[in-house]
């Protein structure tokens, strides 16, 4: 008895300070999510009940911060995945310079999101004097100002440039442990590389892409910093995702009970999402 109590006793406090770390907040964010609180109507206080909730998602930016999200979350999602594995399966086999190449690729994951961000605004997408637009001239053609006419795309080529390389290092360790002597005995009995492709490789993938997927959507759910930094939203709300909304609200409108009801939203969304996917990965690793 006096076995299993002390290490109880010992795993108290840090788990005690875990604990409050994390029901804190979340308790906070309830509490000022059913009252009346906006910094620039003091006066005006007390039990809310839902209206915070409902003056949120009857905003007029709700509907298409959503859709951007859903789509933002969708687009690097499938971008990463593929893009990933093409990578791992072209650096897979020896060659050259082959850790320096693994290093390059991985680096962008390193990148702070804000200097991500800054990075494409100014260097890369930049209608005057951006690499893009460079290039357009070079062949002709006429610069795109990216950032007003497809907001939301250049958006998810940020964020996709920066996940690439955790896609492509979780795809890379996972191929390392693949059968060689499988591939072998397909290559004995006359099965070409898209044949190994579909009948070996993808389906060792299997559990990456599952784990990926989650991974990534989770984190997805929050970003900011590149939409702040670079959009600000716009135009009008070409690319608000539904953080950005939250912030529009604590902090552009002063309201932090609609700014709490609106993190709520993105907490049960986030949860329902993370129920699904680890589903799916435990569908995977079943097989």
């Amino acid at each position: 008895m006096n076995r299993r109590l002390l290490p109880r006793l010992l795993l108290t406090p840090a788990m005690a300070t875990l604990f409050l770390w994390m029901i804190v907040p979340l308790v906070m964010t309830i509490y000022f999510s059913l009252i009346r609180y906006n910094l620039m109507q003091p006066d005006q206080t007390g039990f809310a009940g839902l209206e915070n909730f409902e003056y949120f998602v009857t905003d007029p930016s709700f509907g298409a911060a959503v859709v951007n999200t859903v789509l933002l979350l969708g687009s690097v999602i499938l971008i990463t995945v593929f893009f990933g594995v093409a990578i791992a399966l072209l650096i897979n086999d020896p060659f050259p310079g082959r850790g320096i190449v693994r290093v390059l690729l991985i680096s962008p994951f390193f990148v702070m999101p804000t200097v991500n961000a800054l990075m494409w605004k100014n260097m890369m997408m930049n209608p005057i004097y951006g690499v893009l637009a460079q290039v357009w001239i070079f062949f002709g053609a006429a610069p795109v100002d990216w950032l007003t006419d497809h907001p939301l795309f250049s958006v998810i080529v940020m964020v996709s440039w920066q996940w690439l390389p955790f896609a492509t290092l979780i795809f890379m360790t996972a191929l390392q442990s693949m059968n060689h002597e499988q591939l072998e005995a397909s290559r004995m009995d006359g099965a070409n590389y898209l044949q190994q492709l579909r009948y070996l490789y993808v389906p060792h993938l299997g559990r990456s892409v599952a784990v990926v997927v989650m991974i990534e959507l989770i984190f997805l759910l929050s970003i900011f910093a590149e939409i702040y930094t670079t959009t600000a939203g716009g135009p009008g709300d070409a690319s608000t995702n539904v953080t950005f909304l939250i912030f529009k609200q604590a902090l552009l409108n002063f309201d932090a009970g609609v700014a709490s009801a609106g993190a709520l939203f993105a907490v049960v969304l986030a949860n329902i999402a993370a129920v699904f996917l680890i589903r799916m990965v435990g569908k995977n690793l079943d097989k």
